[in-house]
């Protein structure tokens, strides 16, 4: 178990035992939240780990190193910043799928790469975006932006990977 597993756990227990001292009706209504989070969110998690488990066996790991690997360099890091900008879904999705590239054999400047362009560009809240900030602010951060996934990658590379 990881050091973020037992913060989570940790934090999970003491809410518990808060909400127990705080009275029964505070503590049923947190376990009804509970199994309501559970059914809005496990068929997602199924999903994901469906995704991450069969892409580990169907993808070989020699693909993933030789395009994303540290000696792929600026190309991986180029690559990496393009397939981070497409893939859909939030937190949930991204970083389960980063961590499976990662223990796939690709570097540390490539997963940057891929983590910073999900966050800055993805193609998916464009159409939100458009609608609520409009043409002007949102090309605006679109530019401002549009160096910065492979830039982070390189950092991340020259860092990291070298």
């Amino acid at each position: 178990m990881d050091i973020g597993t037992m913060v989570v756990l940790i934090l999970a227990a003491a809410m518990v035992v808060i909400a127990y001292f705080r009275g029964g009706e505070v503590a049923a209504a947190g376990w009804r939240g509970t199994f309501r989070a559970l059914q809005d969110f496990l068929p997602l998690f199924i999903g994901i780990f469906v995704l991450i488990g069969f892409s580990e066996v169907l993808i070989p790991r020699e693909i993933i190193a030789r395009w994303l690997g540290p000696g792929a360099g600026l190309r991986g890091i180029m690559i990496a910043s393009g397939v981070g900008m497409l893939i859909p879904g939030g937190p949930f999705v991204s970083f389960p799928l980063i961590a499976m590239l990662h223990r796939a054999g690709a570097g540390v400047g490539a997963v940057v790469a891929f983590l910073t362009a999900w966050s800055l560009w993805s193609l998916t809240r464009l159409p939100l975006e458009f609608a609520i900030l409009g043409p002007r602010l949102m090309a605006a951060r679109l530019i401002s932006t549009l160096f910065m996934p492979p830039l982070a990658g390189w950092i991340a590379y020259r860092l990291f990977d070298r």
